[in-house]
């Protein structure tokens, strides 16, 4: 406290004590909205919580190396497998929430694990700051080579025929894979034995050797191979058929009614990210899956654009965690 203000009165110098705080706080105020908008300021490091290779870290490379031009810095994939995904969201839970470090989300970390798992490490709602969905992704039901059959119907009749003798391959347990698979056992009436694998690659390696009998997966992991020919898809596995596989029926036209499954993905910050940081990544996300070379590619890979509000993505989560769990307690 200066001379002068001691001399004054208490009630004066109460309110010139005041008067110099808002000053304080207004000058400090331009270099808060200038860190926002200097951001991003150095690379950008995105956790996919599954292996190299497989499905999901092929469409996140597609998607944000857009976005990092945009932001105009890049985008790191660092791939943290494990546990289906939760040791990877777990360590972005607990990343400092500045708004580098962020997490490729799916239904599988923010819906599924949720019900598979005692206790999947974090929570989805309280522990990231939602940004934007980014796709919903189509499967495939795909054969080994050398099984006996042609179509759908011709597996269906096979598996019933033969209860307990033939295998599904599944990326893990809790995955998307196994839960369509398991949703096809319990509609179609199928006793078929599961072989969950560390992450999509594996499954599709013993797959192409003859090691395991089907999979249901993703499009981005198994449509490189059925377009080679290496692979037979025989049905997809949403309501309508897929734009870039048009002659592959789905399960429900094939004989088990109603069946209708498809994925998501999204990306998420910390919790406590700050607004500003998350708008621009959202404004960078849409501009890039506007752009209709990106949209034809991601449709070419059984993916169909989907980006959200922050707001939006939310309420989505919250709404896909009990479906899911349904799912779940389905399959038990």
């Amino acid at each position: 406290m200066t001379a002068f203000q001691a001399s004054l009165p208490s009630p004066s110098r109460r309110k010139l004590c005041l008067a110099a705080t808002g000053t304080a706080l207004l000058g400090a105020l331009p270099a808060v909205t200038h860190a926002a908008d200097a951001y991003p300021a150095k690379p950008i490091r995105l956790i996919v919580p599954f292996p190299a290779g497989g499905g999901a870290d092929a469409l996140a490379r597609t998607m944000m190396g857009r976005v990092a031009a945009d932001l105009g810095q890049p985008i790191v994939i660092d791939n943290v497998g494990g546990a289906g995904g939760n040791v990877g969201a777990q360590a972005a839970a607990r990343a400092a929430n500045d708004g580098y470090t962020l997490l490729y989300g799916t239904n599988g970390t923010h819906a599924i694990n949720h019900a598979l798992y005692k206790n999947a490490g974090f929570d989805p709602l309280k522990d990231f700051e939602p940004i934007s969905r980014l796709t919903t992704i189509a499967a495939l039901l795909v054969v080994r080579p050398g099984l006996p059959v042609a179509t759908m119907a011709e597996l269906l009749k096979l598996l019933k025929t033969n209860p307990g003798k033939y295998t599904v391959a599944s990326a893990g347990n809790g995955t998307t894979s196994h839960l369509c698979a398991e949703m096809l056992k319990v509609e179609a009436g199928l006793a078929v034995v599961h072989i969950p694998y560390r992450g999509g690659g594996a499954a599709l390696t013993d797959l192409l050797g003859g090691q395991v009998d089907f999979i249901i997966d993703l499009i981005p992991s198994v449509g490189p191979q059925v377009k080679s020919g290496r692979l037979r898809a025989l049905a997809a596995s949403t309501a309508k058929r897929v734009v870039s596989f048009p002659d592959i029926p789905t399960i429900a036209e094939s004989g088990v009614k109603g069946f209708d499954v498809s994925a998501w993905d999204a990306v998420f910050a910390p919790a406590g990210t700050p607004r500003p940081v998350v708008e621009r990544v959202n404004q960078a996300i849409q501009k890039a899956l506007a752009e209709p070379e990106l949209r034809a590619r991601l449709q070419e890979r059984g993916s169909d654009v989907a980006p959200t509000s922050p707001e939006a993505l939310r309420a989505f989560v919250a709404s896909e965690m009990p479906r899911w769990a349904a799912v779940v307690r389905r399959s038990r």
